[in-house]
């Protein structure tokens, strides 16, 4: 005897709608304070292939390292937050500015960086990840950054364009050689 797949073993037809509405690629508005950075990239299954109906979310500090909360996002333009869909080919884009670095407990100070989710169909559990910046001084004392094994570290690293330092590539590999670092929540 074979069952049905139910609704609980599958994401279905209407992730995409369901996602839809929290789209936003610019996380900062024209007033915001700070470096303004873009990333792109592309989401890669493990045949190095693009995946088309993959959701990026990120969280993010402001340029002064502190997580906004809704009433400021009227004052300084900065939402903190965004999600993007990858096109057919696996590509995505994020216009932001580039978060200071982020108090945490016992006076620990986190390198700057994005908090990305990753969403899609048939992935029961999003996966969660880092963008670091390539380069960034503080990267070599980040406790996260710590406890990943240094061979790793690099899957996390947004690298700057030749052609414009404010413009950084940065991949999500699902699985594979060089699979990017996700982290148990």
């Amino acid at each position: 005897m074979t069952l049905p797949v139910t609704g609980s073993q599958t994401v279905g037809p209407y992730f995409r709608i369901g996602m839809a509405p929290l789209f936003r690629e610019e996380l900062a508005g024209p007033e915001t304070a700070g470096e303004r950075v873009t990333i792109h990239g592309r989401v890669l299954d493990g045949d190095g292939k693009g995946v088309p109906d993959a959701q990026i979310e990120v969280w993010q500090a402001d340029a002064q390292g502190q997580y906004i909360e809704t009433e400021s996002v009227k004052e300084t333009g900065f939402r903190g937050f965004g999600r993007v869909a990858t096109n057919d080919r696996g590509d995505f884009r994020i216009s932001t500015i580039k978060p200071g670095s982020v108090a945490g407990p016992d006076n620990w100070v986190q390198a700057p960086h994005l908090v990305v989710l990753v969403f899609m169909r048939g992935l029961l559990r999003h996966l969660v990840t880092r963008i670091y910046f390539a380069g960034e001084a503080a990267n070599e004392s980040d406790p996260i950054l710590k406890v990943v094994p240094a061979e790793r570290r690099h899957t996390l690293m947004a690298q700057p364009e030749k052609a414009e330092a404010t413009r950084f590539a940065w991949n999500v590999r699902l699985q594979g050689d060089d699979e990017t670092v996700f982290f148990e929540v």
